[in-house]
């Protein structure tokens, strides 16, 4: 089926637009959406065939696990298999906004989304499409970036500067590190987490 192209206002989304493609979701087909931090490939990831579509849509290995958007913390705490030490003052910090945890994957989380590690990337976006996009689906949505795999999401440099990706932070029991710096820098999550 060839690319449809809908307008959406990424302030203000329409809600038919926004009606129309959580259908798609639910039905296994890859959108892109608007983030805060990039334009990213929206997916049902417990559909397994959706996530296979991803897969080859961006030329992305296999190897390579998927982000997961969600609108909420407790959302993400049902993915999350246990609750590091540092995700909730973390979350209750940055989120909505750019900040990624990647946690150890609950059972509820395929692992071919997980790229069979067992570790899933979570974010809560500051996007009123991506937000309300999960409301109307109902569920979580894949939240990866919008370009084939390898090439850059940003189309220039000023693209680049103005959407600073996120930052993601790997947590594991009372362990955490910056894997990518962001957005958010590490002195910030750094203050976040300081008594």
């Amino acid at each position: 089926m060839p690319a449809e192209l809908l307008r959406i206002s990424a302030e203000t989304p329409e809600r038919d637009a926004l009606r129309y493609a959580a259908e798609l979701i639910a039905r296994g087909r890859v959108v892109g959406i608007p983030t805060d931090t990039y334009y990213g490939l929206a997916a049902d990831p417990f559909n397994l065939a959706a996530v296979e579509e991803i897969y080859r849509v961006k030329g992305r290995p296999e190897t390579r696990a998927l982000p997961i958007l969600v609108n909420s913390i407790a959302q993400a705490v049902v993915l999350a298999r246990e609750l590091p030490e540092y995700f909730l003052p973390l979350a209750k910090k940055f989120w909505p906004g750019a900040l990624t945890l990647l946690v150890d994957a609950s059972n509820r989380v395929p692992l071919k989304v997980t790229a069979h590690t067992g570790r899933v990337a979570l974010r809560w976006p500051k996007s009123a499409v991506a937000c309300q996009l999960i409301e109307q689906l109902g569920s979580p949505i894949t939240g990866t970036s919008a370009n084939i795999s390898g090439f850059s999401a940003c189309s220039n440099a000023e693209q680049l500067l103005k959407q600073l990706g996120s930052t993601i932070v790997d947590l594991q029991d009372d362990q955490w590190r910056v894997v990518r710096e962001g957005a958010l820098s590490v002195k910030e999550i750094e203050a976040a987490l300081s008594p």
